[in-house]
C-alpha cells in the first residue's frame, strides 16, 4: 500500500469545497467512500458503522445522479426536502446527511482518541469517541447493539499495522481529523440553522 490508508481521503478533502467554499456533493460524498475501507479494517465491530455510511452514501448519490446540476452543492438537498415538507422522514436525503455526519463525528473523535491516548485499547478508544458522538442520539436498542459490537474490536497494534502501509499512520490520522472535522462541522452548523440537527434514531 503506497502511503497509509488515510492517503486517499486526504487527497479526496482538497476537492470538497468550491472556490466559493460552498460543499459539493459528489466530492463529499467521494470523499465519505474513502473511508470506507479505512472501517473495513475494523471488521466486525464496525459491521453496524459501515451499512449505516453505506447505505447514506447511496441515498444521497441516488438523489444526486437523478439530477446533477440541481444538486451540485450538499445543501440543496436539504433546502428541496424542507420546501416539499419530507425532510423529516426516515428515508429523507436530509437524515441521510445527517447520520452520515455523525456517523463521522464518531470515527473522527475515535481516530483522535487513537492519536492522543496511544495507551488505550481498542475498545477503550470506541468506547469513549462512541460516548461523545454517537450515543446521545441512539435510542435504548440501537446503543445496546452499538456497544456489544464494539466489543469486538480488533487488537489496536494488529490494526495500526494494517492500516500503516508504507506511510507515517499518526501523522495522516492526525491530518485526517484536522481537516475532516471542519467539514462535518459546517454541516452540522447548516442543519441546526434549518432546525433539523436533533433527530433521534427511532
Amino acid at each position: 500500500m503506497e502511503g497509509t490508508v488515510f492517503t486517499p481521503c486526504l487527497e479526496g478533502m482538497k476537492h470538497v469545497k468550491s472556490e466559493h467554499g460552498e460543499m459539493l456533493t459528489k466530492p463529499f460524498l467521494e470523499l465519505c467512500k474513502t473511508i470506507l475501507p479505512v472501517i473495513d479494517k475494523f471488521g466486525a465491530a464496525m459491521t453496524l458503522v459501515k451499512s449505516d455510511v453505506g447505505g447514506n452514501i447511496s441515498r444521497l448519490e441516488k438523489n444526486y445522479l437523478s439530477d446533477p446540476d440541481k444538486f451540485k452543492y450538499l445543501y440543496t438537498f436539504v433546502q428541496v426536502e424542507i420546501e416539499s415538507k419530507t425532510a423529516k422522514a426516515s428515508a429523507s436525503c436530509t437524515n441521510g446527511l445527517l447520520w452520515l455526519t455523525r456517523a463521522m463525528d464518531f470515527l473522527v473523535e475515535l481516530f483522535r482518541n487513537l492519536v492522543a491516548h496511544k495507551d488505550w485499547s481498542m475498545p477503550q478508544a470506541c468506547g469513549d469517541s462512541y460516548q461523545k458522538t454517537l450515543k446521545k442520539w441512539h435510542g435504548w436498542l440501537a446503543s445496546s447493539t452499538f456497544s456489544m459490537a464494539l466489543k469486538l474490536a480488533p487488537d489496536r497494534k494488529k490494526f495500526m499495522d494494517v492500516i500503516s502501509g508504507s506511510g507515517e499512520i499518526y501523522t495522516d490520522m492526525e491530518r485526517f481529523c484536522a481537516e475532516f472535522g471542519p467539514f462535518l462541522h459546517d454541516n452540522h452548523k447548516f442543519l441546526a440553522s434549518v432546525g433539523m440537527d436533533d433527530m433521534k434514531a427511532s
